[in-house]
């Protein structure tokens, strides 16, 4: 099943948006990868990707995100990685953020489902300003929506 769904958390705002792709874990783990990264990338904002260690603890993720008139930069870290043989997971949070967010954290999690997978964005943001968590959360929810088609098909069955 797949689902998404609003709460308020401490944090702020919390998404989460859960994908089926047909590929099994140990697949859907290695694809996790510097060209995933890249393609799931939304067309806005422009992002130039800095820096991709890749997502075990320690990791770092920089990024520069351009929206035309001023650019801002993204750090985050992964602060934890867990793998075992029904489910992987990391959890990355923001170290520097654009301006108008105060918080990030993201759990990225991958089911073992049948012979295939469930991938899982589960993201906690606060901004400055609450009214501001209101009007950035469709963004943000879009931004994560996009990822769905681009998951199913990176990780579509092949019959190599």
């Amino acid at each position: 099943m797949q689902t998404s769904t609003l709460n308020i958390s401490y944090w702020g705002m919390k998404i989460k948006i859960s994908t089926k792709v047909e590929q099994d874990l140990a697949n859907v783990k290695d694809g996790f990868n510097e060209r995933l990264f890249i393609n799931l990338s939304p067309a806005y904002p422009k992002v130039e990707l800095k820096r991709y260690d890749g997502c075990e603890q320690g990791n770092i993720v920089s990024l520069s995100l351009n929206f035309g008139l001023f650019k801002q930069e993204w750090v985050s870290e992964i602060i934890s990685q867990t793998s075992s043989e029904d489910v992987f997971e990391f959890i990355d949070v923001g170290r520097k953020l654009p301006f108008f967010i105060k918080k990030w954290k993201h759990k990225h999690i991958i089911k073992r489902v049948g012979s295939g997978s469930m991938i899982v964005d589960d993201i906690e943001y606060s901004t400055p300003f609450l009214l501001l968590n209101y009007v950035l959360f469709p963004l943000f929810y879009f931004q994560f929506l996009y990822r769905k088609p681009i998951y199913r098909k990176w990780f579509r069955k092949t019959d190599n």
